[in-house]
């Protein structure tokens, strides 16, 4: 193993990896690395006998071997092996005689060779782990030559900031792709250990939540709170209260990581955070909503300055109570997907992290340096790139999302999962959406008009219909959960009141 990962000689070609011989004209002293001796003995290997393939088929394919023709080879081995059929020198000569590209694979002599080239059925797993470090590295060399040209200006329109989130998230990619490319699979016994444990700490809390506290009664109650790895997707139509909601459910969570730490020492500090990275609304809005919701003040009065002295003090001392809670703001506007996870993954490392809110998801961009085709496959990068932030940091991620206009066309106006707006792959990478939905929002612009009426008992009967309706639907609510990976979809009434922006549990018992 030593001689191949130095690319040494076994007889059939000069090694091309790790040459530091000096070259003639100027040019680089090393070549990118590869290995062919290991190439020409996996493929031996293989062609001997078809069971090797079980070794390597999990982690290697043909775009890992340096020589083009290799790649050829084992992508032809590849496709019998899957398909249940003999991949040796006879039924490979036949292929490539069908398909004239014999003389383009070095024709049945080299065919023969790679069977000689053969060291051990055995070691195939090792030939495969050292073609594919050589792809890794390969890889890493391209990367860093973009870098170094970009840095030297080969893309004018990124500046020095924007390149290191794109090398960030180059280097992401790879190490999604690469890495050593084998399963992290474990034991039935220990997913059953886990789900146990997992049972059991939802046994001991019983009446309470088993995942993060939404701050809501009846949605802790329908999902168990928000689980770890969860990408969930709260979306409705401008004025519903998306960002009020998300924001209630961020408190809320937030001010139960302070209860839960301050159990037993009432000076203690959380170990984990809320994160809330606000695209549409500046930190200090998104805190006077916060504060005016505490405080029972109206926001609007707040930012006008019509509030009594008594409100004032009142609001000054709920916000010496609430500014302890674990909440961090980032209000960067049209924040890339590579910066969001840099800044998350820090705030897991200092802070400890345990719920994301993105507000909201259509004014991302995609990660820096790359160029998707359309918005479709932009907003699809996006949501994919959330959903592996949230199994990366095993943290609950909640993206907030616009609806498209063709809820307005219908009669009934409540948000449906293909109302999702851009891109299917919203739905598909979500393990929750939920839909915001006031009646009252439009039934206040149904509103009888008296010009609209002939008669004036008809114009007060509509009138009364109307007020009657308004009095059934007065801050009220809807929170539909459409899916829902874990558990059972369905409807929640919520409680809204305007003024505050705020959203709390709905009382059906009293009047």
């Amino acid at each position: 193993m030593a001689a191949l990962a130095c690319g040494w000689q076994f007889g059939l070609r000069k090694p091309i990896m790790n040459s530091i011989e000096p070259l003639p004209f100027g040019l680089s002293q090393r070549l990118p690395p590869s290995n062919t001796q290991a190439e020409q003995a996996l493929l031996g290997a293989l062609l001997a006998n078809n069971k090797a393939y079980d070794r390597i088929s999990e982690f290697l394919a043909a775009e890992h071997f340096a020589d083009p023709v290799h790649g050829r080879i084992y992508t032809a081995i590849q496709r019998r092996c899957e398909a249940g059929q003999i991949a040796d020198a006879v039924t490979l000569r036949g292929e490539f005689e069908h398909n004239g590209a014999l003389d383009e694979v070095g024709g049945t002599a080299y065919l023969a060779q790679l069977l000689s080239a053969m060291v051990g059925i055995i070691n195939a797993g090792d030939y495969g782990r050292v073609i594919r470090d050589a792809w890794v590295r390969r890889q890493l060399i391209d990367v860093g030559e973009v870098m170094v040209n970009r840095a030297y200006g080969a893309d004018p329109e990124l500046d020095g900031g924007d390149q290191i989130e794109a090398a960030e998230q180059v280097l992401f990619d790879l190490a999604t792709r690469g890495g050593n490319g084998e399963g992290k699979g474990i034991t039935f016994e220990k997913a059953l250990t886990i789900a146990i444990d997992l049972a059991s700490q939802a046994f001991k809390n019983q009446g309470s939540v088993s995942g993060l506290d939404t701050g809501l009664r009846d949605l802790n109650k329908r999902t168990g709170g928000l689980h770890k790895s969860d990408l969930i997707i709260l979306a409705g139509r401008p004025g519903m209260g998306k960002t009020a909601l998300a924001t209630k459910i961020a408190f809320g969570a937030a001010k139960a990581m302070l209860a839960n730490a301050r159990v037993d020492n009432p000076n203690a500090m959380p170990k984990q955070c809320v994160a809330i990275f606000s695209l549409e609304m500046s930190s200090d809005q998104l805190a006077t909503r916060l504060l005016a919701e505490e405080a029972r003040v109206s926001a609007d009065k707040i930012r006008r300055g019509e509030i009594s002295t008594r409100d004032f003090d009142n609001f000054v001392k709920v916000s010496r109570e609430i500014s302890e809670i674990p909440l961090i703001i980032d209000d960067t506007p049209a924040i890339t997907l590579s910066a969001l996870r840099t800044r998350c993954r820090r705030l897991q490392r200092t802070n400890g992290l345990g719920l994301i809110v993105v507000d909201y998801l259509q004014l991302m961009r995609p990660a820096a340096g790359t160029k998707p085709e359309s918005r479709v496959q932009e907003i699809s990068q996006i949501t994919q790139g959330l959903k592996a932030i949230a199994k990366e940091l095993a943290v609950p991620v909640i993206a907030l999302s616009q609806l498209s206009r063709q809820v307005e066309n219908r009669e009934d106006k409540r948000p449906q999962l293909a109302d999702l707006r851009e891109s299917g792959s919203i739905e598909q990478d979500a393990d929750m959406v939920m839909f915001i939905y006031r009646d009252e929002y439009y039934l206040q612009q149904r509103e009888p008009k008296i010009t609209a009426f002939d008669r004036d008992d008809k114009y007060q009967e509509a009138m009364e219909k109307w007020k009657s309706d308004m009095q059934a639907v007065y801050q009220k609510a809807e929170l539909i959960l459409a899916k829902q990976r874990h558990g059972p979809t369905g409807k929640i009434d919520l409680f809204f009141q305007g003024e505050f922006t705020l959203f709390a549990d709905l009382d059906t018992i009293h009047e």
